[in-house]
């Protein structure tokens, strides 16, 4: 955030306040991603993905199967809750699994595909990761249309990662205790109600406006928690980077040279720029530049493998395992950089195929 807020500033003295600004924010993506966040707060408070999670967990008895089970309830979570809280929800419920039954030195490895598959589970439906929530929003993709370009991309995904799982977790027997946790039904089922509607609001069958007071009304009487504990961050970094994408589309020599970039190959030079300022500000920012929305779509999602900051949500995960094993900082960089390259590498050269 503070990094875009400088980006910001800077452009604002090339480029001085003019009426202009007013058409650089994307409202229906900010009110959507808003909206979303605070119900999965809301859904968080009340324990209800842990409970869901464990419930997944304890039908498994071994650690392979473990490992498939906490990889796929990641997966298939940033679908539905975005990447950054699939993985604030159900990277904890992994390390209770290892720490409990024993299998602490699978931590690293676990915990590196739960965030390859936080990254690129998100990637099938417009509101699993945010940038594709922005992308969705500012071309108008159709919805089939949007399924189909990721789709191929979603598919490999689950092979690679299926596999690694096998490969690199044991067929060895595990017990996890019981742990009595009961969310409160109501509760539960007013939260469900609400996240209907913001994925409602994200497929435009209701203006975002609606959607949005409703659910802010809802949530200030239901649990004020909940907006308390909504990324902030992310939503201002989304602001300061339209103010940034808008001037810099506005600076000739950039939208040239950018421009010129893209129409060489949007899909290897967005996944590029995401690997040296992350997937959200590269979706923004390319997104002026050209309308090849297909190729710049899939390109800032695979995007979110390689480097740590390639997908800021990749940071959770690094802070996480580092909490819980001090002084591994380095060698967990090591392991996290070799399967994040690895799934880089082999989901571009898939898709420069798909895309030549």
């Amino acid at each position: 955030m503070f990094i875009a807020l400088i980006a910001a500033a800077v452009t604002v003295f090339i480029i001085p306040f003019d009426s202009q600004y007013a058409g650089y924010f994307d409202l229906k993506t900010l009110a959507c991603l808003f909206s979303v966040l605070a119900v999965v707060c809301a859904l968080r408070n009340v324990r209800f993905f842990y409970w869901l999670a464990l419930r997944v967990v304890r039908t498994f008895k071994t650690m392979r199967l473990c490992a498939l089970a906490l990889v796929y309830v990641t997966f298939i979570g940033s679908m539905l809750i975005a990447n950054d809280m699939a993985l604030l929800t159900f990277l904890p419920l992994g390390f209770y699994v290892l720490k409990v039954s024993g299998k602490e030195k699978y931590m690293a490895v676990l915990f590196i595909l739960q965030n390859i598959a936080a990254n690129l589970g998100g990637m099938l439906t417009p509101f699993g990761n945010p940038q594709n929530l922005y992308l969705y929003s500012k071309f108008n993709i159709p919805d089939g249309e949007f399924v189909s370009v990721m789709l191929p991309s979603f598919l490999l995904s689950i092979v690679m990662f299926t596999l690694c799982c096998v490969i690199f977790f044991r067929n060895e027997r595990i017990d996890v205790p019981n742990e009595n946790i009961r969310p409160e039904p109501l509760r539960v089922s007013l939260y469900l109600v609400l996240f209907a509607l913001s994925i409602v609001m994200v497929f435009r069958f209701i203006p975002y406006y609606i959607g949005l007071a409703v659910i802010f009304t809802v949530l200030l009487f239901a649990d004020k928690k909940a907006l308390a504990k909504v990324d902030y961050p992310l939503l201002l970094t989304f602001v300061f980077f339209f103010v940034f994408a808008g001037n810099m589309a506005r600076i000739a020599p950039v939208r040239e040279f950018l421009t010129s970039l893209l129409e060489k190959n949007t899909l290897l030079f967005s996944t590029l720029s995401c690997q040296f300022i992350s997937n959200v500000p590269s979706a923004i920012l390319l997104s002026q530049f050209t309308n090849d929305y297909r190729s710049l779509l899939v390109g800032v999602n695979i995007g979110g493998t390689g480097t740590l900051i390639a997908s800021l949500a990749s940071l959770i995960t690094f802070r996480e395992y580092t909490k819980h094993n001090k002084g591994k900082a380095l060698s967990y960089l090591a392991k996290f950089s070799a399967f994040n390259f690895a799934f880089l590498a082999i989901l571009l050269i898939f898709n420069l195929f798909v895309f030549k």
